[in-house]
């Protein structure tokens, strides 16, 4: 467990590993955090059927069975608690052609989400979120961390860059009808 500060105001986050018990409020965050990593040329429609298909609690309870999937989310501290981010952590070798190209430092593992409610944008619950995830990824014996991130998504960019991630590749990410244009980015650990 990692502990941080998560909103504006500075109210204390708790960062945990998931559990089953989590799934629904897991795919609540996802429902309102997924549409603002976005292009803006993605249709509601695209936005729609992802959350439906991979953002569901039925999706996040796949994720949470599943071994070689690592959850962490991020909680309020105190009475009322509710989560306000997560990340998603995949392990193994990178599937896509382009990722094994990119990555070199090995064994990796796939940061897959990194999303916190808007409203605690800034508050430290992403940072406290990204040292937990590299925490975890150190602990399955990785050397390094990887993530797809829009090319567009200036915010995330920004983010990513500060924490270590730097830009090794491209890849496409399928959305609805579209492929996006997605760096690699890399952080040594």
């Amino acid at each position: 467990m990692t502990t941080g500060t998560g909103s504006p105001s500075g109210g204390p986050v708790l960062v945990r590993r998931a559990t089953a018990d989590d799934a629904a409020e897991l795919a609540r965050v996802a429902a309102i955090t997924f549409p603002l990593a976005c292009p803006p040329s993605t249709t509601e429609q695209a936005k729609a059927d992802f959350i439906a298909t991979r953002l569901s609690e039925h999706a996040f309870a796949g994720y949470l069975s599943a071994p070689d999937h690592i959850v962490l989310i991020a909680e309020t501290v105190g009475p009322g608690a509710q989560a306000v981010g997560y990340t998603m952590l995949i392990t193994g070798e990178p599937a896509d052609a382009d990722v094994r190209a990119a990555v070199t430092a090995r064994p990796t593992v796939e940061l897959s989400k990194v999303y916190v409610l808007p409203e605690h944008h800034g508050g430290g619950a992403a940072a406290a979120l990204m040292d937990a995830s590299a925490a975890a990824a150190r602990e399955t014996g990785a050397v390094s961390l990887w993530l797809g991130v829009n090319d567009e998504n200036a915010r995330a960019n920004r983010f990513y860059e500060k924490h270590g991630f730097r830009i090794v590749g491209v890849k496409k990410f399928r959305l609805g009808e579209v492929d996006e244009d997605d760096f690699v980015r890399e952080r040594v650990l």
